[in-house]
């Protein structure tokens, strides 16, 4: 009778023990079955939580506890794996930003708009030049891809000369303070072994053509390295950079043709040359109060007042060079229609230019891209059927030694 009693009140104090603590499972429909030796058994109706039992521990007959055990939770784990990629991550990200991006920006690859300015009179240079069908349109795309290589790499290399040049020039200037040599993202001697690996791949690309046209690229050498140094002492810069920026519209007829023909690519250099006065003097005008201040000269001053009449000289002199151009190559209507939106485009230009707007010169002077667009798809269309003539009676007699590479062919 004494143990039946006994037994009872343990019963009941750890049934309201449970109880106590089981009360946040209530939306769980669960029974507890109690065994003689005072140990609690679940019934299988449905399982509580995965991972958990629930029994009690006798320290002795005046204390019991309830204890409940899990496993680790796999949340857990995954977000620790989690937490080491991310931490990956952001390392590469750090490297990148510190050990790579300074050089991206040395070279000016983040901003791809010189990149296509560049190339574009290349692109004209190498279409006109195929018109006559003497090679096959493989031979030509693939001239037309080593001289997109050619630019992206000479344009990084012509920067990274400018800024060497004009590292203390840079710091006084508010658009320019910021670059990698200013701010010491990389010292002297780095911009030095960036530009010779540069100009090593650079060199790679010229002499995969002719050796009329590696002799005619080794040329501009002298303009691409001293060109930056033409603001110091000349009121005029930026004929000095269209002379630099445009070679390639000698360099690309000579890649496909073996020789240059003067009366196409006369007037090609020379518009092209042109039109480089119009959009970098447009460029020029977000830093014409710093480069009065330090004594540097541009178009943007020289021009001062009169930019507009002077931009429209300079925009119906690139007309005009390229009207020669094509008539010289025999292009047909559609040629004229891309230079008349062509003139039409650049004519608004300047017409709405704002020159004390620093962001509205930035925007004039990005749209150019679309200029040298045009007049690409002008000169294709222009010759389309002169091409497809010219290719039905070479084809089969086309003398590809003129496309041979100087030092590998």
């Amino acid at each position: 009778m004494l143990n039946h009693s006994i037994r009872s009140c343990k019963r009941m104090s750890l049934s309201t023990l449970v109880h106590g603590n089981l009360k946040y499972f209530s939306n769980y429909t669960h029974q507890l079955k109690w065994c003689l030796c005072g140990q609690i058994r679940s019934s299988p109706q449905k399982q509580m939580l995965k991972n958990i039992r629930v029994y009690s521990m006798h320290s002795d007959q005046r204390r019991q506890r309830i204890v409940m055990e899990t496993s680790t939770p796999k949340i857990v784990i995954n977000k620790n794996k989690l937490d080491k990629t991310e931490s990956i991550e952001i390392s590469t990200k750090n490297v990148f930003r510190e050990k790579v991006d300074p050089y991206i920006k040395l070279a000016r690859w983040d901003r791809p708009i010189g990149v296509y300015l560049l190339y574009w009179p290349c692109s004209w240079s190498i279409a006109l030049a195929s018109i006559p069908g003497t090679v096959p349109l493989t031979t030509s795309l693939q001239t037309a891809g080593l001289f997109l290589v050619g630019a992206g790499l000479m344009r990084g290399a012509g920067c990274t000369i400018n800024d060497l040049w004009d590292k203390d020039i840079d710091a006084q200037v508010e658009r320019t303070k910021d670059r990698p040599l200013v701010s010491g993202a990389i010292s002297q001697k780095q911009a030095v072994g960036f530009l010779a690996a540069q100009l090593s791949l650079a060199l790679g690309v010229l002499l995969q053509l002719n050796c009329y046209s590696v002799v005619l690229g080794a040329s501009s050498m002298l303009l691409v390295v001293t060109y930056p140094l033409a603001k110091r002492f000349t009121n005029y810069p930026q004929i000095f950079l269209g002379a630099t920026f445009n070679w390639g519209a000698l360099l690309g007829y000579t890649a496909i043709a073996g020789q240059l023909n003067p009366w196409i690519c006369g007037p090609l250099y020379m518009s092209a040359l042109a039109w480089t006065v119009v959009y970098d003097t447009i460029y020029a005008h977000q830093d014409k109060n710093d480069d009065a201040r330090i004594g540097m000269k541009s178009t943007a001053l020289t021009f001062g007042e009169h930019t507009k009449p002077a931009l429209s000289a300079a925009l119906s002199c690139s007309v005009l060079g390229l009207a020669v151009a094509g008539y010289n190559a025999h292009l047909e209507v559609p040629y004229y229609i891309a230079l008349a939106a062509y003139a039409a485009h650049a004519g608004r230009q300047i017409y709405t230019l704002n020159p004390d707007n620093p962001d509205d010169c930035a925007k004039k002077f990005k749209s150019n891209s679309l200029v040298g667009l045009i007049i690409l798809l002008g000169i294709l269309g222009g010759g389309y059927k002169q091409y497809l003539d010219n290719r039905q009676n070479n084809r089969g007699k086309e003398d590809l030694s003129v496309t041979k590479s100087c030092v590998f062919g």
